[in-house]
């Protein structure tokens, strides 16, 4: 009887041990990437980071974070690339502390993630005020961790008129969004929107609410102030600095950064060529999704 006692109980804990055991032997399913990146103490990123293969790095626009990138994630994965898409401080699911929200700061967070990131010879891109971060990163660390450059309806070389430029926004056009910011932001979201595409219906009613709840679940101080310093950037003498190759990517229809944006960039880009977008505005990669895709995936793979 004491044997079927002692048995029994042997059974039983090893049944019991069971999960434990399977538990502790699972293999994980994660890659281990880290999806918050901390740029500097108590500040921390938020990264997608799918894929395997050469790197694309992508920044987001204004008031927007990187899941923008939808469907070029989808699309670069599939296609062996690793896509990495980096919501800047203020926006997404990015800390937003008080402090600084200018280039120089995009741009050092932009570095962290790529030293920690280990990334090399990468194509860097940038959307809209993504596109001058992206320029300014280019000329500050002398193009570290990249090896092409890739503009997507950039608000560059300067998105305000100043001497010698007499193209973007004037000075009270400037002072008329800055205030809105700050006095009726989810009125400037919709009529961002409207503005977005080459006409108020060239976006689908779903894509528009999709980027509309996007931009709206930025930082409203961080909106504020990266317009802010958007407005007093000149990347003109930073063009010069910039020695990997670019694409230049601009809808001829865009309404928020006239194409003569990408004329002057590939005017101060020396190694830089441009993919017209005929039936796009703004909003190009949604527009012309397939093409932004296919040019994109062509210029990472030259």
């Amino acid at each position: 009887m004491k044997t079927l006692i002692s048995t029994l109980s042997l059974l039983c804990i090893f049944t019991l041990s069971q999960p434990l055991f399977a538990q502790s032997k699972r293999v994980p399913a994660s890659a281990g990437r880290l999806e918050f990146i901390e740029v500097e103490p108590n500040v921390k990123l938020h990264v997608t980071d799918l894929g395997e293969g050469q790197p694309i790095v992508l920044i987001h626009g204004w008031p927007l974070n990187d899941a923008m990138y939808e469907y070029q994630y989808q699309y670069f994965v599939q296609k062996g690339f690793r896509v990495i898409g980096i919501s800047m401080r203020g926006f997404g699911k990015s800390d937003r502390p008080y402090g600084k929200y200018d280039f120089d700061v995009f741009s050092d967070d932009i570095k962290v993630v790529l030293d920690k990131l280990k990334i090399e010879n990468a194509v860097l891109g940038g959307f809209s005020m993504g596109g001058a971060v992206v320029i300014h990163y280019m000329a500050k660390y002398n193009g570290a961790h990249v090896s092409k450059l890739a503009l997507f309806a950039a608000a560059a070389p300067s998105w305000k008129q100043r001497e010698g430029f007499p193209y973007g926004a004037t000075d009270e056009a400037a002072a008329g969004l800055i205030h809105t910011t700050r006095t009726n932001r989810q009125q400037l979201i919709e009529d961002f929107g409207k503005a977005f595409g080459a006409s108020e219906n060239a976006i689908s009613p779903t894509m528009s609410q999709w980027l509309a709840s996007i931009n709206s679940d930025a930082s409203p101080y961080a909106t504020t102030q990266s317009i802010i310093a958007l407005r007093d950037l000149d990347l003109r003498p930073a063009l010069s600095k910039i020695n990997v190759p670019v694409a230049i990517f601009h809808g001829t229809k865009d309404k928020l950064c006239d194409f003569v944006f990408a004329e002057q960039l590939h005017k101060g880009l020396k190694n830089s060529y441009i993919v017209k977008f005929e039936n796009s505005g703004h909003a190009l990669f949604i527009e012309e999704m397939e093409r932004f895709n296919t040019e994109l995936e062509k210029f990472a793979k030259k």
